[in-house]
């Protein structure tokens, strides 16, 4: 769509619960319609085409052989790689939610792609959008940290397992559990943080201890719960990374603890650091200094309030419309979060760290 100001036609293709939570952002936004949506289940197609008046189809190529320009693809994560792939081989830009895919093998040929379509792929980790981050970013390139060396990143729910018998609990569709769930969203932003250096090494350790029990309460579930259905995942990770220049990060994720929620990351420099809490977008930098005398200072950073799913995708359509691809979400950096996930995995096999190549 390069040089030109028409709004972006874009397509919906999965038309679940997320589906609707990018669209309700997405008629917020100008210069960008809704024009069509895909799902193989009827009821939300006929949901979906109700609720934003367009056409809804069963098959992707009905979608895509109309005039779309971008497509945001919300389905299970099994199905990102036939989507995607089709989307940019047509030449259509893709929004694409967390997780790359639910295998190694699968987002490597979403990046294959990628690289060889006259089309992008941006991959949906909203959170880098959120202002908070964005500050820490600043801070980060002006030298205020001195040099980031470690990062602590705690994405844990007391009780927050999806519904046991949905897509999410099983393996074969979802790829795994909390980690490639909720944890995709603390890997990508701990690598953000440290500007995405090459990952060396990576141990880990993955549990499953409640999600099949019944004698527990799950107050933070969501969706329906089968109770009997499979739940053949990880309810809890933890994990330890070591990067090129002596960079690492420690990673805490679970959908289930018998411990307090937290959603926090805690940046380590060599000249100050920071907290960035997610659950209510606090931001703290801890300082030092000799003016005077020692002392240490620590800054409470308050922030203008803004959605992180509405700036993505502002981004999105201004390189939709640009012709040009966006260098933050890229496809290159979903690839590298699924590596350190599938290492992670292998290394709970191996039952030791494991080299990444």
């Amino acid at each position: 769509m390069s040089g030109t100001d028409e709004p972006v036609r874009v397509g919906f293709v999965g038309l679940g619960n997320i589906g609707h939570y990018h669209a309700d952002r997405i008629v917020e936004l100008p210069g960008a319609n809704i024009v069509g949506g895909m799902d193989i289940n009827p009821d939300a197609r006929a949901r979906f085409a109700e609720k934003y008046g367009v056409e809804s189809y069963e098959n992707y190529q009905d979608l895509y052989d109309g005039d779309v320009d971008a497509v945001v693809v919300t389905t299970p994560n099994k199905f990102h790689e036939e989507y995607a792939v089709a989307a940019l081989k047509t030449g259509i830009d893709v929004l694409l939610e967390k997780p790359l895919a639910h295998s190694l093998e699968s987002a490597e040929r979403i990046a294959e792609a990628a690289y060889n379509a006259d089309a992008f792929c941006m991959v949906g980790f909203h959170n880098r959008f959120r202002n908070p981050v964005e500050v820490v970013k600043a801070y980060q390139e002006e030298g205020r940290f001195g040099r980031t060396r470690h990062v602590e990143a705690n994405y844990v729910r007391r009780r927050g397992i999806p519904g046991r018998g949905s897509w999410f609990t099983n393996r074969d569709i979802a790829g795994g559990g909390a980690l490639i769930d909720i944890g995709v969203h603390a890997i990508d932003l701990s690598l953000h943080f440290h500007d995405f250096p090459t990952v060396k090494e990576v141990s880990g350790t993955i549990r499953s201890q409640f999600g099949s029990r019944d004698d527990y309460a799950y107050l933070e579930m969501w969706g329906e719960d089968a109770k009997s259905g499979e739940f053949s995942v990880d309810d809890s990770v933890s994990a330890f990374l070591r990067c090129e220049g002596g960079k690492t990060i420690s990673l805490e994720v679970a959908w289930a603890a018998n411990r307090s929620p937290s959603e926090e990351y805690i940046v380590r420099g060599t000249d100050a650091g920071a907290t960035f809490n997610k659950q209510d977008d606090s931001l703290t930098l801890y300082e030092s200094g000799r003016q005077g005398t020692d002392h240490f200072s620590d800054s409470e950073i308050k922030t203008r309030h803004e959605d992180p799913h509405k700036a993505e995708q502002r981004i999105f359509f201004e390189a939709v419309r640009d012709g040009v691809a966006p260098t933050r979400n890229t496809v290159d950096q979903g690839l590298e979060v699924q590596r350190v996930i599938d290492g992670i995995y292998r290394s709970d096999e191996q039952g030791r760290a494991v080299r990444m190549e």
